[in-house]
Formats: structure tokens, sequence, C-alpha cells
């Protein structure tokens, strides 16, 4: 079971190492944007598009490495002065009540419109735009899938007595 463990986090490891490109990319591609803009009045509805894209790409698919590196957002008003007993009986709880019926609740809920993006090929945002939102949408299920399996690989850890890498 660590050896599946071991091979989601790997996942989510090669996922965001690839990922934090996109981050310059963005900030290259805004700074483009605004000498674009301001210094020879050319714009484009398209490359402004781009940033939001990469922006989404990014955050929806490192989430699962933000959970991995326990980075994420946590209201620890108690757990940082519980016992590791008592923290391991919190992820676990939180990983089997919370966060994995959250990501299967907001798969099931987004798979129509996702389904539906696809099977029209849903067009640009703004006129003149990017003409693939129905890989925008995409993202949704994707990052259901990543936190849910990184969800399972911390619990898989949990139950083994392991304190999550």
């Amino acid at each position: 079971m660590l050896r599946l463990a071991e091979m989601i986090d790997g996942l989510n490891r090669a996922l965001a190492k690839g990922l934090r490109w996109l981050a310059l990319a963005m900030v290259l591609i805004q700074f483009g944007i605004v000498i674009g803009r301001y210094v020879f009045g050319v714009n484009s509805i398209a490359v402004q598009e781009s940033v939001l894209y990469l922006h989404a790409i990014l955050f929806m698919l490192a989430a699962g490495f933000t959970l991995l590196v326990d980075k994420h957002v946590r209201v620890d008003i108690f757990y940082a002065k519980a016992s590791p007993a008592a923290r391991r009986r919190v992820d676990i709880l939180g990983h089997l009540f919370l966060l994995l019926p959250s990501m299967a609740a907001l798969a099931y809920w987004s798979w129509p419109s996702v389904r539906n993006s696809w099977a029209i090929l849903e067009g640009p945002i703004s006129v003149g735009g990017i003409e693939a939102v129905f890989l925008l949408k995409s993202l949704i299920p994707a990052f259901c899938l990543l936190v849910a399996l990184q969800s399972l690989a911390l619990l898989l850890r949990l139950f083994a007595g392991e304190e999550p890498a």
C-alpha cells in the first residue's frame, strides 16, 4: 500500500515540477501584455486569456502537490497544540469525512458542465479569446482526481502509522 502512496506522491511531484514554469510564463506574458498595451498600443484578448488559462492550470493541477507538502490552508486553532496522535485522528477524519466527499461532490456536480462543454467544444470566454473553454472546464475533474488521489496516499500513510511525507 505504501508503494501506491509513493506512486501517487511521485505523480503530484512530477506535475508540480513541470507546472512551476507556468508561473514564470504568466509573469512574462503579463509583462508583454502591459508593454504591448501601454508602449505600443497593441492588445490581444487571446493573449490576455492565456494568463487566465495558465493561472487556472497552475492552481488546479498543483493542488494535489500542495496537499502533499502540507501547504494548504488549515484552521489550526486546536490542531497546532494537539498531540501527534490527536493530529493523526483529525487528519484521518478530515480526509475521510471532509476532503474525499468534497472532491466526489465537486466531480459529480461539475461533470455535466464539463461533458456539455466538450460536446459543443465550448468557445472563448470573450470575443477574440481562446477557443478552448472545454479544456479549461476539464481542469475541474482533473483537480478532483489529483487531490483525491493525494488524499488517498496520505490516508495510506496515516493508517500505516507513518508521518505523511
